[in-house]
């Protein structure tokens, strides 16, 4: 006679179930989530805005250049704007290639990171 016997619920077959990883969501769904596909989706935001930001600015500093009127302080000015303009383009694509590259060597898919999806509530 047995006094301990295991009680299951109906169609279980493991009294503690299964854990799932919070870090890892579903690639290229929106089900699932985690804390990777909401990184994925900050540096993509970050990446849009520092963009614009740069654009804008690079502007900003022709608009600066045309007016100067040959004052050379202003001259001076508005080519460190240019200058520090381009820097920032040139960090953005960096920042791309480099995530790409971690991309593809963290999660086996080059586009994981940059793939232009952001997800949101349902």
């Amino acid at each position: 006679m047995t006094l301990i016997s295991k009680v299951f619920a109906e169609g279980a077959s493991d009294v503690v179930g299964t854990i799932t990883n919070p870090l890892a969501g579903t690639y290229g769904s929106a089900t699932g989530g985690g804390l990777i596909l909401f990184l994925t989706n900050i540096i993509r935001v970050f990446f849009v805005v520092a963009g614009i930001v740069a654009f804008l600015n690079f502007i900003i500093a022709g608009f600066q250049y045309m007016t100067a009127a040959g004052d050379s302080k202003a001259l001076q000015s508005a080519w460190d704007r240019i200058w520090q303009s381009l820097l920032g383009l040139i960090l953005i694509v960096g920042s791309f290639a480099l995530a790409a590259l971690f991309g593809f060597l963290i999660f086996g898919h080059a586009d994981f990171i940059l793939n232009p999806q952001i997800y949101g509530p349902k």
